[in-house]
């Protein structure tokens, strides 16, 4: 057994010196180890210790500085993990994998896995599930992530050393995005929740991480490990706190996420974010929100409230308001290109005159998300004055008028090449809201330049009411004026 405290008395010594060498820790500690033990022994030390292995096996600290916005725009998934996905499927089938019955196989597990979420159904995973829901969604998961934690990093919060715990890992396209978007410098305690056969697949894609991305694979359900399950007790890896827990398009996939993700509240560091993601389909992105809004205090939706607050995209402009409509409400990121395994699976496909060709390739990057964070911290700090802006709450009373309004953009243009569309909220609306433009002029152009989740101050904005979406349209036009208050 070797002596721990003296391996990292020696390790803070020699911190602020030298890079840190195991063979000269081993030289200092009783016993004279060998260094390998001391190697092991400084790894398992390396996130109390802020200490990152560099390639040559020493070890030096981690900068002090939290992570900086990498300027996340990834065009394809990683040749590496593409090679370690086809190496599974592979093993499991042979070379022609996409052919002949694997191939038909596969490619009705991955129309099952497209029906079951269209349709809510439970979805179980065996080898089979796990490796068509792999080739379908790993690429466009592995993305999302990215673009969602921009919104911690552009204010500095995200640490260089993190204890993450990703809830309903699946076959690892989050853990892999993360991965990839922090600092070589950073040092990463990773725990993975998959009670599922999808551990197989994500076992080898975690291969393809680096030394100081140190995961466990807990293969049990999230209500187990979080000790909500009655009779259980919670993980030993929850006696620390989380500095990042992630639900990767899960929370609709759980019996009671509102439950599990207040359990994971509890286990965040004081400073730590809750991020959760889903698909940008109608059912998916509102059940995300009403999750959402279950979970921040003041809410009454049959849950006491954790003391959560909404960090990202979707705040609340009025502090003393909250909003009851559907709040489908996504982001959309550009494309990726098609990985290899993709058109493969889909190249081999028997199709009539009539069929077109795409059916197993997922390429598009539309997510809903939600940050959720216990301090207090807002993205933007920014609160709407009852002397300056209506509420969208009362919108009814101001229809046919011209009032000013201060509005989170929450989506991207979804008009099909007429008048730009928007949709967007305050935090009050009971009802969708739409700004739509109809002439852009230069005092109004910053509505269209405004990225998803942007708070923008309309002034002049005329209020209709549409009868056929019932939802209330603004008019941007030539009267208006947008303002862009917090990009």
């Amino acid at each position: 057994m070797i002596d721990r405290t003296a391996v990292r008395n020696n390790a803070n010594y020699l911190r602020n010196v030298r890079p840190i060498d195991p063979e000269e820790i081993a030289e200092y500690v009783e016993g004279t180890p060998h260094p390998a033990v001391v190697r092991e022994t400084l790894r398992e030390e390396a996130f109390d210790l802020r200490l990152r292995e560099r390639e040559d096996g020493a070890f030096v600290p981690v900068e002090e500085a939290p992570v900086d916005p990498p300027g996340w725009a990834p065009e394809a998934l990683p040749e590496a993990y593409s090679f370690a996905l086809e190496d599974l499927l592979v093993r499991e089938y042979g070379a022609n994998w996409h052919r002949d019955d694997s191939g038909d196989e596969l490619r009705e597990r991955v129309r099952r896995l497209k029906t079951d979420y269209l349709y809510e159904n439970e979805v179980e995973y065996d080898r089979v599930a796990a490796l068509g829901y792999a080739i379908y969604h790993l690429p466009a998961y592995y993305a999302t992530v990215g673009y969602v934690l921009d919104d911690l990093t552009e204010n500095g919060l995200l640490d260089r050393t993190l204890r993450v715990l990703d809830v309903g890992a699946g076959v690892g396209g989050p853990a892999l995005g993360l991965h990839d978007y922090l600092p070589d410098d950073a040092v990463v305690e990773y725990h993975a929740v998959e009670p599922s056969a999808a551990t197989e697949v994500l076992d080898r894609m975690l291969e393809e991480t680096g030394r100081n991305f140190r995961t466990t694979v807990h293969e049990t359900t999230a209500e187990a490990f979080l000790g909500i399950d009655e009779g259980e007790e919670p993980s030993s890896a929850t006696d620390d706190p989380f500095d990042l827990v992630i639900f990767g398009n899960v929370l609709s996939e759980l019996a009671d996420p509102v439950a599990v993700a207040e359990a994971a509240l509890d286990a965040l560091a004081p400073d730590g974010s809750l991020v959760a993601f889903a698909p940008a389909d109608r059912n998916t992105a509102t059940g995300l929100r009403r999750i959402e809004r279950a979970l921040v205090a003041g809410d009454d939706g049959g849950y006491p409230g954790n003391d959560a607050e909404i960090y990202s995209p979707a705040l609340r402009l009025w502090p003393d308001a909250i909003p009851t409509d559907p709040g489908w409400s996504f982001d959309v990121a550009p494309d990726l290109e098609v990985p290899p395994f993709q058109r493969r699976l889909d190249e081999a496909a028997a199709r009539g005159e009539t069929d077109e060709p795409g059916e197993f390739v997922n390429v598009d990057v539309q997510f809903a998300y939600s940050i959720l964070r216990r301090d207090g911290k807002r993205r933007v700090d920014v609160e709407a004055s009852a002397e300056r802006c209506a509420r969208m709450a009362e919108s009814e009373r101001h229809v046919t008028d011209r009032v000013n309004l201060l509005a989170v953009k929450l989506s991207h243009d979804l008009s099909e090449g007429d008048n730009a569309l928007y949709r967007v909220g305050d935090g009050s609306q009971a009802t969708d809201h739409y700004f739509v433009c109809t002439r852009e002029t230069a005092l109004n152009r910053d509505l269209r330049e405004a990225g998803y989740g942007s708070v923008v101050f309309v002034e002049n904005g005329l209020v209709l009411w549409n009868e056929d979406e019932g939802a209330y349209n603004v008019v941007v036009d030539d009267e208006t004026v947008v303002d862009l208050v917090a990009p």
